[in-house]
């Protein structure tokens, strides 16, 4: 399994590679799209890879092994108003899988999803790029957005991002989202979890 996730890797980073340098050579717009297409499904399997072995990618030695405590306590310093605030939050795990560790009522309502429902599933099991549409890169602009923020301790506000979700039928819906995304330390200063920020901003992008 490892070997064959290595393999899966290299192919998708020498696609990448490929394909950009073929954007890089061409004018012909066919042939342009058709590369753009192929570049997002590479970028997006490369994410997928690295999300489910990594999480968001090698920590710096100083933030491994956080006790379970401690991870409890500091959730539970900051869960009164991030249950009670307005604005859609997403807490995540971010060693391997990025599994979610809870959401607020905001981000529920704004997703379409529920406590029950998505808590303990990987981030990217329950929000896949929408298989209809073959440029979709919410996905690895967001899994990139999370790397950055577990290796530099910093936050991270995005470009506003087209993040299609599912409704409750579970069609996919166009949405427009300005995310930010933001480490959680201990006292230590070792990454405990990942805080994802979104605000819906459909409205105001598309018309």
């Amino acid at each position: 399994m490892r070997l064959c996730r290595i393999m899966k890797r290299f192919i998708c980073e020498q696609n990448i590679a490929h394909f950009q340098k073929l954007l890089g050579e061409t004018s012909e717009t066919t042939l342009q799209g058709t590369l753009e297409r192929l570049l997002a499904t590479a970028k997006r399997e490369l994410a997928l890879i690295d999300a489910d072995e990594e999480g968001a990618g090698p920590l710096p030695f100083t933030q491994h092994a956080v006790e379970a405590g401690d991870a409890a306590s500091i959730r539970e310093q900051f869960l009164a108003d991030f249950d009670g605030s307005p604005h859609p939050y997403m807490l995540l795990d971010p060693g391997p899988r990025l599994q979610i560790i809870d959401i607020n009522a905001a981000y529920a309502a704004a997703t379409f999803t529920s406590r029950e429902a998505i808590v303990g599933r990987s981030l990217f099991e329950v929000f896949p790029d929408n298989p209809d549409d073959p440029l979709a890169d919410g996905v690895s602009n967001l899994y990139a957005s999370l790397k950055t923020v577990a290796q530099t301790g910093r936050p991270h506000a995005m470009a506003v991002q087209r993040y299609d979700v599912r409704d409750l039928s579970g069609t996919f819906v166009e949405k427009r989202w300005q995310p930010v995304n933001t480490p959680i330390h201990d006292d230590a200063g070792r990454l405990v979890f990942l805080l994802h920020h979104v605000e819906d901003v459909t409205d105001q992008v598309s018309h």
